[in-house]
């Protein structure tokens, strides 16, 4: 995700700025944004997303969140515009505006020091690659009250998106309680982080070959076993099995998998379906019909496994990750409910 600032003059409403950005879909990401907007008295342009990554996900904002609500919803704090005027937009097509990286983990003060003085310098700035760019702790009372506003508030789905999982959580709730398993054990996950526990020979090559095919992702000689040791790795789905057994998760429950395609198949959860029977996927509960919508397109499926995780009966994460931490703070924030995260 990226961000453009802009000085006072150059929007319409007096002391205000102007800044737009490029996220995938994560809650994080956006909160900080705006939560960097209004701490620099900022215009934010609505997010154009990222579609170069390794999903490809040819979403758009609009696609996924309800634009109008996000907008309207935050006026009071903030405002965003839908997007930027034909003649920054040609600046930014011909690479005229400004681009810098910012520092991860920063403090809000370092958006004011460092980041403030060259918006005025350069009168329009791109801030490039936005994720975990501001501190989590120790930051102002109100801009940590703005990020859950904007988290748990404000980036509200499409109807379309909202719809088709409330049928998912409906179908569910049908057949009894179930807990959502979030199951991070997908291809790219395991090639990212070089975690290969439980993969043969061929399968750790495959990983390997995919993690140096990106040159953007900057860790490529990386040791399994000690990443394991720092608990960087998620659970497999053998692990997975031993722990849900170990809290004494009746066998009997419905577990809806709330993930990609499993790497390794169905050789990596035969444990789980073993001890628990009645795996669902939303493959398994809905038509093809009604999920051709939200083929190659994954930041929308992410919002569908998003919304059926924060009406489980219990939440299971296996991997300390984005969406494992946001769901959990809205289920705290808006219900009181509990996850289960593996330490």
């Amino acid at each position: 995700m990226a961000i453009l600032l802009l000085p006072e003059f150059c929007c319409p409403v007096k002391r205000m700025r102007s800044l737009s950005w490029l996220p995938r879909l994560s809650h994080q990401r956006i909160c900080d944004m705006v939560a960097i907007a209004r701490y620099l008295n900022v215009t934010l342009i609505v997010p154009e997303l990222d579609k170069k990554s390794f999903w490809a996900d040819p979403s758009e904002f609009q696609d996924i969140f309800d634009m109008y609500h996000f907008i309207t919803s935050l006026r009071d704090e903030v405002r965003i515009l839908k997007e930027l005027s034909p003649r920054l937009k040609r600046r930014m097509e011909l690479g005229l505006i400004h681009t810098m990286l910012p520092v991860s983990w920063s403090d809000i003060s370092y958006y004011r020091n460092q980041i403030l003085p060259l918006i005025q310098k350069y009168k329009v700035m791109h801030l490039n690659r936005t994720d975990t760019r501001l501190a989590n702790n120790c930051q102002p009372s109100e801009l940590q009250m703005l990020r859950c506003r904007v988290n748990f508030s404000a980036l509200r789905f499409t109807t379309q998106i909202e719809e088709l999982g409330k049928r998912v959580v409906k179908l569910l709730r049908q057949n009894g309680p179930f807990l959502v398993l979030h199951l991070r054990y997908e291809m790219d996950m395991l090639a990212f982080s070089g975690c290969t526990q439980g993969c043969n020979h061929e399968e750790v090559e495959e990983l390997t070959r995919m993690r140096y095919a990106y040159p953007w992702w900057k860790e490529k000689i990386i040791t399994s076993d000690l990443k394991r040791k720092d608990g960087l790795c998620p659970l497999t789905p053998e692990e997975t099995t031993l722990a849900l057994r170990a809290l004494d998760i009746d066998p009997n429950i419905q577990i809806y998998i709330a993930a990609g395609e499993i790497y390794g198949g169905e050789r990596r959860m035969a444990s789980l379906a073993l001890a628990y029977p009645k795996l669902v996927r939303k493959e398994i509960l809905l038509e093809r019909s009604d999920l051709r919508f939200f083929e190659n397109h994954s930041s929308q499926m992410a919002a569908l496994g998003y919304l059926v995780s924060l009406e489980s009966d219990i939440f299971v994460p296996t991997y300390d990750g984005n969406m494992a931490k946001v769901v959990e703070g809205h289920r705290r924030y808006c219900f009181d409910f509990r996850a289960v995260p593996f330490d």
